[in-house]
């Protein structure tokens, strides 16, 4: 299978990236934020408008090196798509380490593969969004979906 990957080489520490994972969502991903994304076992929900949210448990996390979250339920409420609701069930990981001398940050969205229906929707999405997160990392100004 083909899983959705990206990898982002930073400037900044490794601290930082995993500070935007956890504690900052809505500052790059979406202002429509609630739950608990920085304390393992909990879950929080991320909405873009009124017909598409996605909620993750947090599944694990190690300082400064991984973050996992499990997509417990989601709704893609989209003309575009027959089944809205294939990220139920995936698991996005984010792997955090470092090459020749500055970190790296590898996105692997295990279940987003090109089979499934809104890959080609959610792999833009992914780059807007994984730019808004470099952008966030980088200059502390994300481009988050505006409620």
């Amino acid at each position: 299978m083909n899983n959705f990957r990206k990898t982002i080489t930073f400037q900044e520490t490794r601290e930082c990236i995993y500070e935007a994972l956890t504690s900052s969502i809505p500052k790059w991903w979406t202002e429509m934020f609630e739950g608990i994304s920085n304390d393992e076992g909990q879950s929080f929900t991320i909405r873009f408008g009124a017909n598409v949210f996605k909620t993750m448990k947090v599944e694990e996390l190690i300082p400064n090196t991984k973050v996992v979250w499990y997509v417990t339920d989601s709704l893609i409420g989209i003309p575009e798509l027959k089944n809205k609701t294939e990220w139920i069930n995936t698991k996005i990981i984010w792997e955090i380490s470092t090459l020749e001398d500055r970190p790296e940050l590898q996105l692997t969205h295990f279940g987003l593969t090109p089979q499934i229906e809104c890959y080609s929707i959610c792999e833009v999405g992914w780059q807007n969004f994984t730019d808004s997160l470099t952008s966030f990392i980088e200059t502390g100004i994300g481009k988050p979906f505006k409620i």
